[in-house]
């Protein structure tokens, strides 16, 4: 075996420039990688490795990576492990032990933003889209979802973003703000009557703000941008996105089934 695009760090030897993440998984971290998380590396979890190794999966700015911890626990090796065929041993488990516990936590965070429902409460499929009340491909996806939507077998709920037009961030607070968000919502993208921008709370103007912020963090930059769940062969539930209008095979795949 081998390692590549490696980096070693002692106890005495921090990695710099990877401030600003917590550690979210603090189970007794050896001294180096407890070093690599105090200087900002979030550590989700550990896992067996070849060589005498153990493994931990990390991540810090957005970018994932591995941590091997050498058989005398003082030294740490940050890269990609391989063995003698040259097969990547690394992949896989940055797949599991960082990538789906991230995207699980990413679900949780747009349940967490203020979104306004479109559809059953009771739906079997949920999809969050982030929705610009000037954006056309907004306003035609809205549209093409209307069979599922209607026959009740999935819900859309649109983060409201306010980020194409000097008025969007009005017109999504207004949206946010109506006393029927859902049917203001539905008038609007259907055409039935167009909303206007028009003054709110600081908590309804604060919560389009922080969903701008939100999609600003996720690196989003066209709307709608669309994100489901999908189920891999081993039942863990992943994260699949959409930017923009999908054709027509992938709108059926983010809905789950043919048109009803």
């Amino acid at each position: 075996m081998r390692l590549n695009r490696y980096a070693f760090i002692s106890s005495s030897l921090l990695l710099t420039g990877l401030v600003g993440i917590s550690t979210s998984y603090a189970d007794d971290l050896p001294a180096p990688v407890q070093a690599l998380a105090n200087q900002g590396l979030e550590i989700h979890g550990q896992f067996d490795a070849p060589g005498g190794l153990r493994g931990y999966g990390a991540s810090a700015q957005g970018r994932d990576m591995a941590i091997y911890l050498t058989p005398d626990k003082e030294h740490a090796i940050i890269g990609t492990l391989m063995d003698s065929q040259g097969n990547d041993l690394t992949e896989a488990q940055l797949d599991e032990h960082v990538r789906a516990p991230l995207e699980a936590e990413t679900w949780q965070t747009l349940e967490a933003s203020h979104w306004i429902q479109d559809g059953d409460v009771d739906a079997p499929r949920t999809i969050y889209t982030f929705t610009d009340p000037n954006c056309p491909y907004c306003r035609q996806l809205w549209h093409a979802v209307r069979p599922w939507v209607e026959a009740g077998e999935v819900q859309l709920r649109h983060i409201m973003v306010g980020i194409l037009a000097p008025d969007s961030p009005g017109k999504a607070a207004a949206l946010l703000g109506a006393d029927d968000p859902s049917a203001t919502l539905h008038a609007h993208e259907s055409g039935d009557q167009e909303i206007e921008a028009s003054a709110q709370s600081r908590e309804i103007e604060e919560q389009v703000y922080a969903n701008n912020q939100l999609f600003e963090e996720l690196g989003l930059y066209a709307t709608p941008t669309s994100a489901f769940q999908r189920e891999t062969d081993n039942g863990t539930l992943r994260i699949d996105r959409i930017e923009g209008m999908p054709s027509e095979s992938r709108l059926i795949e983010m809905m789950g089934s043919e048109a009803p």
